[in-house]
């Protein structure tokens, strides 16, 4: 084992649930990451995430975000890195879950800035991935998807550290799981990375319009921002949630 993986499977202190049993079986690195929260009406959220998953709700309220970042060296367990595939932009819109007491995310929608890293992703995680023309300059974010018709072109500014995150701040980033809708079932992958360490951030511009379903995300309706250079994330294989109509579930299956 490599000092590094080491480290990073050392750290887990912060984690709200023990890590994950087995051997970890992909790496990757989340970088240069810009996070918009917004705050949405849960009906319209609802229509947008498989029956079977119990949507978290913080105070009442139900959030989606949009997180833009660098995704560097993805590569299952003992094969290295090729950039081609290893190494692309990714823009992410994702809700809160929690199943069983495991608070993780789902993804309403994955778009990556290169297509043969979409494809391969895609076939590896069989999550959805897209392919999209995602720009990252020294100002900022831009994304346009000439399919969904998805536009992003933010001017950002990062300001001091969080020194004490709030109970959403926390509540939003700090997720060890992410739940997986296939045809056969609902499937859950744990992940682990340090606990984030995250940034204000002063947004000079930010046009933006994702209309996914009947939820409308726009600049105008950001309620929050985050910025984070980045973590180191092991991930473990996915298994198949047994659920019944009570949402619990069981290890049983393997995938």
């Amino acid at each position: 084992m490599s000092k590094k993986i080491k480290t990073i499977l050392q750290d887990n202190h912060h984690r709200p649930w023990p890590m994950p049993l087995g051997a970890w079986q992909f790496y990757q690195e989340w970088l240069d990451l810009l996070f918009l929260h917004f705050q949405v009406d849960y009906e319209l959220l609802r229509s947008l995430v498989p029956e079977e998953l119990s949507i978290d709700r913080y105070q009442g309220r139900s959030y989606v975000s949009l997180v833009a970042f660098e995704m560097k060296n993805i590569r299952p367990r003992n094969i290295p890195a090729l950039s081609p595939i290893s190494d692309f932009l990714e823009i992410n819109v994702r809700t809160y879950i929690s199943q069983n007491g495991k608070k993780g995310v789902y993804f309403i929608n994955i778009e990556a800035s290169k297509y043969l890293a979409a494809l391969v992703a895609k076939k590896l995680s069989d999550l959805p991935y897209e392919k999209s023309t995602i720009v990252r300059d020294a100002k900022g974010y831009k994304n346009y998807n000439s399919e969904k018709e998805f536009t992003l072109n933010s001017i950002f500014h990062i300001s001091e550290a969080i020194t004490f995150k709030s109970e959403l701040d926390i509540w939003l980033t700090e997720r060890y799981c992410l739940y997986l809708d296939k045809s056969d079932g609902i499937y859950c992958f744990e992940i682990h990375h340090a606990e984030w360490d995250l940034f204000a951030v002063q947004m000079e511009e930010c046009q933006l319009d994702y209309k996914i379903g009947r939820l409308n995300l726009n600049h105008e309706n950001i309620e929050s921002i985050h910025y984070a250079t980045g973590v180191q994330v092991l991930a473990w294989k996915a298994y198949q949630l047994s659920l019944d109509r009570r949402g619990s579930d069981d290890r049983s299956h393997q995938k």
